[in-house]
């Protein structure tokens, strides 16, 4: 027997009973792959476990993935460290063009950003020129 399939949106819905989704972008992250893996194994009957073979090979896509996505965030924190000292045009929060050289690299959990002349949290993705 096979395990339960859990779609996104059943994962988003959470144990709030179907009111407002957690998840309102439908974007799935390492937690949620690992909260749905576990839901698969407590779901399962204990008289017919499934493949054992099947989770070795979720995990290693698991894996996977998260050295993808490590390789992409130092990757682009690499880019945004050879900014630094580089005149740039940029969205400001307004939408307005703005100009300035880029003084600093930040990195977290929500993305790389760098800090032009003194206005920090300025995403990769609003750069639109670099001289």
């Amino acid at each position: 027997m096979t395990t339960p399939a859990i779609s996104p949106q059943a994962a988003s819905a959470g144990a709030a009973g179907g009111s407002a989704p957690e998840n309102p972008n439908s974007v799935l992250g390492q937690n949620d792959f690992l909260k749905l893996m576990i839901a698969q194994l407590q779901a399962q009957n204990p008289l017919e476990p499934g493949n054992s073979n099947e989770y070795l090979s979720e995990l290693a896509q698991f894996t996977q993935v998260e050295q993808t996505t490590n390789l992409a965030n130092a990757g682009e924190l690499s880019g945004a460290v050879q900014l630094i000292g580089h005149q740039v045009t940029y969205n400001n929060a307004a939408g307005a063009a703005a100009t300035g050289k880029v003084e600093s690299v930040q990195s977290s959990a929500s993305g790389t950003t760098v800090t032009v002349e003194g206005i920090q949290g300025i995403k990769l993705a609003s750069i639109t020129e670099v001289q």
